[in-house]
Protein backbone atom coordinates (compact mmCIF):
# COMPACT_ATOMS: atom_id res chain seq x y z
CA UNK A 1 0.00 0.00 0.00
CA UNK A 2 1.32 3.45 -0.73
CA UNK A 3 1.42 6.16 1.55
CA UNK A 4 -1.23 9.02 1.21
CA UNK A 5 0.14 11.92 -1.06
CA UNK A 6 1.07 15.23 0.61
CA UNK A 7 -0.85 18.82 0.82
CA UNK A 8 1.04 22.00 1.16
CA UNK A 9 0.10 25.50 1.51
CA UNK A 10 2.58 27.75 0.26
CA UNK A 11 2.97 31.30 0.57
CA UNK A 12 1.62 34.12 3.60
CA UNK A 13 0.65 31.94 6.58
CA UNK A 14 -2.14 34.07 8.34
CA UNK A 15 -4.07 33.33 4.38
CA UNK A 16 -3.26 29.88 5.06
CA UNK A 17 -3.92 28.57 8.63
CA UNK A 18 -6.75 27.44 8.08
CA UNK A 19 -5.49 24.61 5.49
CA UNK A 20 -3.22 23.88 8.36
CA UNK A 21 -6.16 23.01 10.25
CA UNK A 22 -7.22 20.69 7.55
CA UNK A 23 -3.83 18.61 7.28
CA UNK A 24 -1.87 20.25 4.87
CA UNK A 25 1.44 20.91 5.31
CA UNK A 26 2.18 25.18 5.60
CA UNK A 27 4.62 26.17 4.03
CA UNK A 28 5.45 29.44 4.89
CA UNK A 29 7.12 32.21 2.45
CA UNK A 30 7.13 35.65 1.69
CA UNK A 31 9.37 36.43 -0.32
CA UNK A 32 9.50 35.94 -4.67
CA UNK A 33 13.08 33.72 -3.65
CA UNK A 34 11.53 31.81 -0.89
CA UNK A 35 8.56 30.65 -2.69
CA UNK A 36 10.87 29.53 -5.20
CA UNK A 37 13.12 27.79 -2.88
CA UNK A 38 10.38 25.95 -1.19
CA UNK A 39 8.61 24.57 -4.64
CA UNK A 40 12.12 23.15 -5.15
CA UNK A 41 11.90 21.51 -1.98
CA UNK A 42 8.77 20.05 -1.92
CA UNK A 43 8.85 16.27 -0.48
CA UNK A 44 8.44 13.97 -3.42
CA UNK A 45 5.12 12.74 -2.46
CA UNK A 46 3.48 16.63 -2.68
CA UNK A 47 0.34 16.07 -5.00
CA UNK A 48 -1.67 19.70 -4.79
CA UNK A 49 0.13 22.61 -3.48
CA UNK A 50 -2.59 25.23 -2.49
CA UNK A 51 -0.57 28.62 -3.40
CA UNK A 52 -1.60 32.43 -2.57
CA UNK A 53 -2.08 34.87 -5.46
CA UNK A 54 1.32 36.32 -4.32
CA UNK A 55 3.15 33.00 -4.78
CA UNK A 56 1.56 31.72 -7.92
CA UNK A 57 2.84 34.99 -9.21
CA UNK A 58 6.37 34.09 -8.15
CA UNK A 59 6.35 30.92 -9.49
CA UNK A 60 4.86 32.06 -13.29
CA UNK A 61 6.07 29.93 -16.06
CA UNK A 62 6.88 27.03 -13.28
CA UNK A 63 3.44 25.66 -12.87
CA UNK A 64 2.87 24.28 -16.04
CA UNK A 65 5.68 21.47 -15.92
CA UNK A 66 3.88 18.39 -15.97
CA UNK A 67 6.38 16.83 -13.64
CA UNK A 68 4.67 19.58 -10.70
CA UNK A 69 1.64 19.01 -8.62
CA UNK A 70 -1.09 20.12 -8.98
CA UNK A 71 -1.66 23.47 -8.21
CA UNK A 72 -4.62 25.92 -6.42
CA UNK A 73 -4.29 29.61 -6.24
CA UNK A 74 -6.39 31.43 -3.69
CA UNK A 75 -8.35 34.18 -5.02
CA UNK A 76 -6.88 37.98 -4.67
Amino acid sequence: MNAPATVAALGAPGLLAGYELAGARLIPAWSEEEVQAAFEQLPADTAVVILTADAAAALTGRLDDPAAPLTVTLPA
